[in-house]
């Protein structure tokens, strides 16, 4: 695989460790609008745009009825929580090694330009990363495609350009078939092995900083 020369890299759960907290969020958020969900439900649902989360937990009605009220909401939920954020270990390390074996690398993010700043800083990659993208660059969120093929033009590249994507979720894997994108997954998005190696991961790590200490054996440079 040694022609993937352009790693796309989610950030949400992959590269920082929100996942429990964007769970939460959604959480108050709809319990605050009359609909009540079990935690565990939301969260299986995360690494899903939250264009599409509403309805794939309530259905239809729900995201007609209170689907824009429950992102704003959403929005104001998770800002107070994002304090309580840490990056992932070996985040930064991860995509200094990409770099430093001939990588592109550009941050694929459908979250809020705010947020994406945020953790930006956080992480220390701005001198690291080409390019990133926000909620404001796509229509259509993951599992869609939509997201990696912009962040492949953000570099100015079309978008059967070889890459890799590197995420944490089943949304990822997906999105990344959809682009024709390998995708490796790290667990921080809570799904199991055997559900990712069956979505079409190419492979699985506990940590970013784990993915970092094996870019040699994975011969993506």
């Amino acid at each position: 695989m040694s022609e993937l020369r352009i790693a796309v890299l989610d950030v949400d759960g992959t590269l920082v460790d929100t996942n429990y907290q964007h769970a939460l969020a959604w959480y108050r958020a709809l319990r605050s609008l009359g609909e009540t969900y079990p935690v565990w439900r939301i969260h299986r649902l995360i690494g899903m745009g939250g264009d599409r989360l509403p309805a794939a937990l309530g259905g239809d009605d729900v995201e007609a009825r209170i689907g824009d009220d429950a992102r704003e909401r959403w929005t104001a939920e998770f800002d107070r929580l994002i304090d309580e954020v840490a990056p992932l270990p070996g985040a930064r390390e991860l995509i200094e090694g990409l770099r430093e074996r001939g990588h592109r690398v550009v941050l694929a993010s459908s979250g809020k330009a705010k947020h994406v700043d945020h953790f930006l800083d956080l992480l220390g990659v701005r001198d690291l990363a080409e390019a990133w993208t926000t909620n404001d660059d796509v229509e259509s969120s993951k599992p869609a495609p939509d997201l990696l093929q912009v962040a492949l033009e953000k570099l100015g590249e079309p978008a059967d350009a070889p890459s890799v994507l590197i995420g944490d979720s089943v949304f990822d894997v997906e999105a990344g078939k959809r682009a024709g994108m390998p995708t490796i997954v790290v667990r921080s998005g809570g799904f199991g092995d055997d559900e990712l190696r069956e979505a079409g991961a190419l492979d699985v790590f506990d940590t970013p900083g784990d993915l970092a200490a094996a870019l040699d054996r994975l011969d993506l440079a």
